[in-house]
């Protein structure tokens, strides 16, 4: 299964996915440059977290107007698997291939902690070693990742199942108090209607080593490669 990583001026954890598919799954792995616009045969694409040309405007606003976003877009388009991690999410939103958008902190100051998270979806390329309601543990680091949309694409994210993280205590319960934010729903990712785009705030590659202290976050990739390998991508 072949991954690309794009690559943004202002990426700050691109290294750290690289890292997951190289070393830890030990799949073929490339970065692509922003400018670029071959996407080089991958499967899969890894928009990373960081400051996307510095987030001005908006956070992933500018990104979502680079040369490679024409590619990326049609990408999804087509079907193709795209995980988005923090500033991901957001160029994500931005390019509109994920309903809603992400504005800043209630605490309206940079946060950066673990949180834990209630797995709402398995049925997903990107959750099937996951049990349902199973609650993990995924550290954030945002100032800018409160999930916000309109009441009717709420209602359409519930009835539909597109909810896939959302943000819980121990006991995997819902309440204002774990919500790290301000995000609607208590809303940590979310899936496109084709089920084949994920964006989600918190950060799997900062946990996918028993090293780093979890490996909660490793299942995202390992799901994606299960899936692929299952013959779903074929």
């Amino acid at each position: 299964m072949k991954f690309g990583v794009v690559v943004f001026p202002g990426s700050s954890c691109e290294a750290d996915c690289y890292y997951i598919i190289d070393q830890i799954l030990q799949e073929p792995v490339s970065y692509l440059w922003h400018a670029e616009q071959d996407l080089r045969g991958v499967d899969c694409l890894i928009i990373p977290g960081g400051y996307a040309y510095g987030n001005y405007l908006r956070a992933g606003a500018i990104a979502s107007n680079s040369p490679i976003m024409e590619k990326v877009i049609a990408f999804g388009k087509k079907g193709g698997l795209i995980l988005g991690i923090c500033n991901g999410f957001q160029i994500l939103t931005e390019a509109g291939l994920l309903p809603g958008a992400l504005i800043k902190n209630r605490s309206l100051r940079f946060q950066c902690e673990n949180t834990l998270l209630r797995v709402e979806q398995t049925n997903t390329p990107f959750t099937s070693t996951y049990t349902q309601h199973e609650v993990i543990k995924i550290p954030i680091a945002h100032e800018e990742g409160a999930y916000v949309a309109d009441k009717e694409t709420l209602e359409r994210l519930e009835k539909e199942g597109r909810i896939v993280f959302r943000y819980c205590n121990e006991q995997g319960e819902i309440t204002p108090e774990t919500n790290p934010n301000g995000a609607l729903n208590n809303i940590a990712g979310i899936i496109n209607e084709q089920g084949n785009i994920l964006g989600m705030m918190p950060h799997p590659e900062r946990c996918a080593e028993a090293i780093l202290g979890g490996e909660d976050g490793e299942r995202i990739f390992s799901s994606l490669l299960a899936w692929w390998q299952g013959g779903a991508g074929r």
